[in-house]
């Protein structure tokens, strides 16, 4: 029987206060994050990590214990999916691979090569894609496997914004808040679609992860609303976690925050770009956001789960492993793709 290997794709985290800072540098040399020369990324990522790792990432991170659970609990994403793939009978072994903290490219790229396969499937957790996180995540993969001459038939997952199983996860949660905030409140709340956000720049240059951010949205509204029976969902989608002074994409979470205050309406917020829980939802959104959202005065403030080992969402990852694992498959020259890469078959 022939060996799979499937490699989870997410960006890390510091597993210690000392690593907070390398693990910005890393994060801000990379050319997809700024984009500038060398030189100037170099010094930028040093001066951002040393400010930031003592600033604002080193509180944020304190809040968790000086460390992000990001790296287990997609570990725990892949042992789902393994155990779940194995059991339909495919042999694979799940490797999590992180970007800008262990373990990178280069060290999973030699277990893979280790382990045999005889077929890879690349699968990013990042469901919307982005130049900022799949590419710079598959770029570095391709250079690791060069370096370790890993030369296997490979087949590449671009992203999956609209995949029935990433969709009915994101509705069952939310719907879970939504119940508690009308049996706590008395009063239907807005459902607010929170994603990190990105320099107007990188859309205007191309990444699609705008409007896939946004269609994932409308269709877990759609989805949500269905199941809650009814047909005037109050909904809006923004974006969190600015840093730096370029316009970035909007409306932003804080602003939607005050302006469900003016409106007097709670709010369940659900963070649709992000598959499992780290410092931007446990801290971002369940602390800061929440203060912000205390002071301005919102009549209930909850936020749903993201969609984690959800079992129709690791139905939904193994779905895609199978499609991409049991295909011989060429990407046409034409024809438009969600990703805008013509490697791949999201469009499909």
């Amino acid at each position: 029987m022939e060996k799979k290997a499937i490699i989870l794709f997410n960006l890390g985290g510091p597993d210690s206060k000392t690593s907070i800072a390398p693990f910005l540098k890393n994060f801000f040399m990379d050319k997809n994050i700024i984009r500038a020369p060398y030189p100037v990324r170099f010094f930028l990522s040093r001066l951002i990590a040393y400010r930031r790792s003592r600033k604002e990432a080193g509180e944020s991170y304190g809040e968790l214990g000086n460390k992000s659970p990001l790296l287990e609990n997609s570990q725990d994403q892949a042992s789902a999916l393994e155990d779940l793939l194995n059991k339909e009978g495919m042999a694979c072994k799940v490797f999590v691979c992180m970007r800008y903290w262990h373990p990178m490219a280069p060290e999973i790229a030699q277990a893979v090569k280790d382990y045999d396969p005889d077929h890879i499937v690349l699968l990013p957790l990042y469901p919307q894609y982005s130049t900022t996180t799949t590419r710079s995540s598959f770029q570095e993969w391709e250079k690791a496997c060069d370096d370790v001459d890993l030369l296997v038939p490979t087949s590449t997952v671009c992203c999956y914004p609209f995949e029935e199983g990433f969709l009915k996860a994101g509705a069952e949660n939310i719907k879970t808040e939504y119940d508690r905030c009308l049996k706590e409140t008395g009063r239907a709340p807005r459902v607010l679609f929170s994603a990190h956000g990105l320099p107007e720049s990188v859309i205007k240059d191309g990444d699609p992860y705008q409007w896939q951010c946004e269609e994932t949205a409308r269709r877990i509204a759609e989805k949500l609303g269905k199941i809650l029976g009814t047909g005037n969902l109050d909904w809006n989608i923004c974006y969190q976690s600015r840093v730096g002074p370029q316009k970035w994409i909007g409306p932003s979470t804080e602003e939607e925050i005050h302006r469900a205050a003016k409106d007097d309406v709670p709010l369940v917020i659900y963070p649709h770009a992000f598959t499992q829980e780290h410092v931007e939802t446990l801290v971002e959104l369940d602390i800061e956001y929440r203060e912000i959202a205390d002071h301005a005065g919102l009549p209930g403030y909850y936020r749903a789960a993201c969609a984690g080992t959800h079992p129709v969402f690791i139905e939904g990852l193994a779905d895609i492993v199978k499609r991409e694992a049991y295909r011989t498959w060429t990407a046409p020259d034409t024809g438009k793709r969600l990703c805008g890469q013509n490697y791949c078959r999201c469009a499909a």
